[in-house]
């Protein structure tokens, strides 16, 4: 496909995102607006927004291009998900509503201490930077290859376009903004991989049912793993556990999703959002499974080599844009981006209010809307699309891996201690040695991190570790806050008897 074609679709893309920024913010671009929509918004809006930046460019290209490795396994994955969108609905959002919160980590501060507060917040922002960064550099490669090179544009002038398109839809509204552009861009993802399915299809000349049962009688579509607990990553059990607890911690625990739900008037209302908002993303998931299991048939059907791509994440644009018509191509191009920056504008504006909150402290001036304090939060607003250029740059030197792997393997060692700090806030009366809480958060995952890829402590033999790493991050951060705290282990009270009556 011309690149010139992919370009003005880009170009009219953000013109639509950039009007409709123009009208969230003209009436109000306060930091209450910013940080939290002014806590008026629509628990339906949110939860189907929700899904774009849920799932992002890594679902829309990694997932499907994971299916030939790893077949629909991924799904057990979904499935702890499920899990996890449960429990932060009935455990964490009743916590976060009562305390009626602005940062969800000032609640470390309140049960924990000053340094676990300011600790917990850091582990966020480096956490989501990264995790940002990472998602972001996923749909930026797939322009640099399909449309710049054609310019010999430099990839770091790609990479700072898009942030600077992003900062400037996002930088009045902020959430307000969001939630508005999030609703288009999830409709315009969900009309993607429908359409995807259909035209796939339609290449291999069969009808959407015919489609759906070629993937069913494919071996493409085995989805339950039961053998070699041990030596197999996509085991059921490391996948559901490991799923549930990484949604706990990259979504619970985060204060990009949560600025979401706290966005909303009642508890009820962001219960129902996520409630809603996890039954549609099983079923968007599958969705993306088919479409990995119908790129690899259409791949061999037309003998596409794919041992000289550089990484199964090229395999869907590869075809989409190369091997179908001009719509398909179009319809592509639509879905990732509005997937990826449907995930990248959310993190930037929520790494704003974690920083301004958390360590600038807007919550606690007396005019939190003063010109002055706006003006900062711009700066910061800033600061942070610079910092992601950065990281960005950084993983284009050394990534050789499927984004989706190196995604949630860097989120198994930076969100496992903010895991282990809130389940010790959570589950027990005890106090901690706040001053020791930003060493434990080092401590734990240098720890796991030497176990896992050393033979130094000792030998983990044939077991391979999965998903499940966020487990024992989050694990040894309780277990090292645990034996340096000054009391005796109890549990709250209040946490056991209610958990089982959810």
């Amino acid at each position: 496909m011309s690149p010139i074609i992919l370009l003005c679709f880009l170009i009219v893309y953000f013109g639509v995102l950039l009007s409709i920024a123009h009208f969230t913010s003209r009436k109000s671009s306060d930091n209450a607006t910013f940080f939290v929509a002014n806590r008026n918004a629509k628990w339906y809006m949110v939860a189907f927004g929700m899904i774009g930046t849920a799932l992002s460019g890594v679902t829309f290209i990694s997932v499907p291009g994971a299916v030939g490795a790893n077949n629909f396994s991924y799904f057990q994955f979904v499935l702890g998900n499920a899990i996890g969108f449960v429990l932060i609905a009935y455990v964490l959002l009743p916590l976060y509503y009562r305390l009626n919160l602005t940062s969800i980590y000032t609640y470390l501060e309140e049960r924990l201490g000053h340094r676990s507060y300011k600790t917990g917040a850091m582990i966020f922002l480096i956490s989501r930077t990264i995790g940002s960064a990472f998602r972001l550099y996923l749909v930026a490669i797939i322009l640099q290859k399909f449309i710049f090179d054609a310019w010999n544009v430099p990839f770091i002038v790609t990479i700072a376009i898009c942030l600077l398109l992003i900062w400037l839809y996002t930088n009045k509204g902020g959430l307000k903004t969001i939630i508005i552009t999030d609703l288009l861009q999830t409709f315009f993802l969900l009309l993607a991989v429908v359409l995807s399915i259909y035209f796939m299809a339609d290449g291999l000349g069969l009808s959407m049912m015919e489609a759906f049962e070629a993937v069913k009688e494919s071996s493409y579509s085995k989805i339950f793993v039961w053998e070699d607990f041990l030596g197999s990553r996509n085991h059921f059990w490391k996948h559901v556990i490991g799923g549930a607890f990484v949604t706990i911690a990259m979504t619970g625990l985060d204060q990009d999703l949560m600025q979401k739900n706290l966005s909303m008037r009642t508890i009820g209302e962001a219960q129902k959002n996520m409630l809603t908002f996890t039954g549609i993303f099983i079923v968007i998931n599958l969705f993306f499974l088919c479409v990995g299991a119908l790129l690899y048939i259409y791949a061999a059907k037309n003998q596409i080599d794919l041992t000289a791509m550089r990484t199964p994440d090229y395999l869907y644009p590869e075809i989409a844009l190369n091997y179908l018509t001009v719509l398909p191509g179009i319809i592509f191009m639509l879905g990732l981006t509005a997937a990826t920056f449907a995930t990248t504008d959310s993190a930037l504006t929520a790494l704003t209010t974690s920083f301004c909150v958390d360590f600038l402290g807007f919550n606690k001036k007396a005019d939190p809307n003063a010109p002055h304090l706006i003006r900062q939060r711009n700066y910061v607003h800033a600061g942070f699309s610079v910092i992601m250029l950065l990281v960005i740059m950084a993983f284009r030197i050394v990534n050789d891996d499927s984004v989706v792997n190196a995604i949630f393997t860097a989120a198994g060692y930076t969100y496992g201690p903010l895991l282990g700090l809130f389940a010790f806030g959570i589950l027990t009366r005890l106090r901690v040695r706040d001053s020791l809480v930003p060493i434990i958060s080092v401590i734990s995952p240098t720890i796991i991190f030497l176990v896992i890829n050393t033979d130094y402590l000792f030998s983990l033999g044939s077991y391979q570790v999965g998903f499940e790493l966020i487990i024992y991050n989050g694990l040894l951060t309780f277990l090292l806050l645990l034996l340096s705290s000054p009391g005796r282990l109890k549990l709250n009270p209040e946490v056991v008897q209610e958990i089982p009556k959810r």
